[in-house]
């Protein structure tokens, strides 16, 4: 599956796999423990460590939530005179009830929907690629197996899961389907309906992290590249100490990038993060893992514990608590400065060596888009594709009719009567229902331990790393 190749004092390693499929024989393992895959990173459940969640007072979440509906509701407007304003807000933390609209908005999902009305359907009307389908659907149980969305086999969530993976198959034959997609596309399913968690997912895929879940994963690999040459003037320490190891990036940071942290972080610090990452761009991807690398290993007293490959592997297999908790995590992020300039110059640097160590890429990923300001601009909206449809309908009593609706009413009933029923319309930020909770580990608790852990059995193993 891997040639290596030696260079500048570091072993190179360029996967021919595709990194697709399940492929039992990967590893091997004991029945009801985590699966580990060939880099040897544990695989199948998200964490959820029991930190301390930081709690917003009601009425300071009231206020936020009425200024995301005003930004939401004049969204074009704020993108193209208040846009660091938006950043900052999304910085503080999306209300729970707006941030799956959000999330929509801020991806360019609701214009990449608008302007393709059907297309969803009609794809998911589609019976699919058969190879695809199997596979996709023996990773279902694996997702966030603790949430109630996706406890039940062949539940709701399941099937709009399975629903989401595979319409995407059919939106990009040539890419298919990639392990790591399915968390993603987990999460986004928490917050939002299938058509709009997908629009997300090809957003995502498309113009956040292109070329992520193509065949061979090279844009993984550069990414990689990126990632280890920015660590060597964040913390030389840590660059020093993976530079003796030869310790490669890909194998640490694989599971982190791919599945946009998603299944390492806490969810509280997931969601977070995720705000950010969809408002700014991958760069928020790579300032997380400079934060976990420079916390884990970016003092001499720190690499006490790890004086070989192996103990360095292990500390970030098991990152300390402390490290990934929202509230530290969210302020490193936003206090280093690591910008969309820094990683596109750096990206040049290590395409011109991997095309002299390699060759060209094989797979040709359209140019990456750093946040939603890049992707407005790149695709601009509608005057109608940023307009909020009413989704739901109240029958109230106590309305009043129009002389008209009475007049009706009497031709048929023979009678005008004081008081009729009268439809009201609420928009669609009123309730959402698709609003999760703070943390989806602990919501099941007739689920014991033992069931979720065989859920996660050895004998399916995460093969996109």
């Amino acid at each position: 599956m891997e040639n290596t190749e030696q260079g500048n004092g570091r072993s190179k390693k360029k996967l021919t796999g595709d990194g697709k499929g399940s492929d039992p024989e990967m590893n091997g393992g004991v029945p009801g423990e985590k699966p580990v895959d060939k880099y040897g990173f544990t695989g199948g459940a998200q964490q959820h460590c029991g930190q301390a969640v930081e709690e917003i007072p009601t009425e300071v979440l009231r206020q936020r939530e009425a200024k995301w509906l005003e930004m939401l509701n004049s969204w074009d407007k704020w993108m193209a005179k208040k846009h660091k304003k938006i950043k900052e807000r999304c910085q503080k933390g999306i209300p729970p009830s707006l941030r799956g609209r959000a999330w929509l908005y801020l991806t360019g999902g609701k214009v990449r929907k608008e302007q393709n009305q059907g297309k969803f359907q009609e794809l998911d009307n589609q019976p699919g690629d058969p190879k695809w389908v199997d596979i996709i659907e023996r990773d279902l149980h694996r997702q966030f197996p603790f949430h109630e969305m996706f406890a039940a086999r062949g539940g709701h969530g399941q099937q709009d899961l399975l629903r989401v993976l595979k319409a995407y198959t059919l939106h990009r034959p040539e890419e298919g389907y990639c392990q790591a997609q399915a968390p993603i596309a987990a999460v986004l399913l928490m917050h939002m309906p299938a058509e709009d968690a997908f629009w997300v997912l090809v957003q995502i895929c498309e113009k956040y992290l292109p070329g992520y879940y193509s065949a061979g994963l090279e844009a993984i690999q550069l990414d990689g590249e990126i990632l280890y040459a920015l660590l060597r003037r964040v913390s030389p320490v840590a660059h020093r100490h993976l530079k003796k190891h030869k310790l490669e990036p890909i194998l640490y940071m694989t599971e982190w990038f791919m599945c946009a942290f998603s299944r390492t972080l806490p969810w509280a610090s997931v969601l977070r993060v995720w705000d950010m990452f969809l408002c700014e761009g991958v760069k928020i991807i790579f300032r997380v893992g400079l934060v976990l690398l420079k916390s884990v290993l970016g003092s001499q007293e720190k690499l006490k514990a790890s004086q070989g490959l192996y103990e360095t592997m292990e500390l970030l297999r098991a990152i300390q608590p402390q490290y990934m908790q929202e509230a530290f995590l969210v302020q490193e992020i936003i206090e280093l400065t690591v910008s969309e300039k820094d990683i596109e110059k750096e990206h040049h640097a290590q395409l011109r060596r991997w095309k002299e160590t390699h060759g060209d890429l094989h797979c040709k990923s359209p140019p990456r888009i750093h946040g939603a300001k890049a992707i407005m601009a790149v695709e601009p909206p509608g005057r109608q594709d940023l307009k909020q449809r009413p989704t739901i309908i109240v029958n109230s009593p106590v309305a009043p009719q129009t002389d008209g609706e009475r007049a009706e009413g009497a031709k048929k009933n023979g009678k005008v009567k004081e008081e009729q029923q009268k439809t009201i319309t609420l928009p669609e930020d009123i309730v959402n229902p698709y609003s999760p909770p703070s943390d989806p580990s602990p919501l099941l608790n007739h689920m014991t331990v033992k069931a979720s852990k065989e859920s996660l059995s050895s004998a399916e193993h995460d093969t996109y790393l």
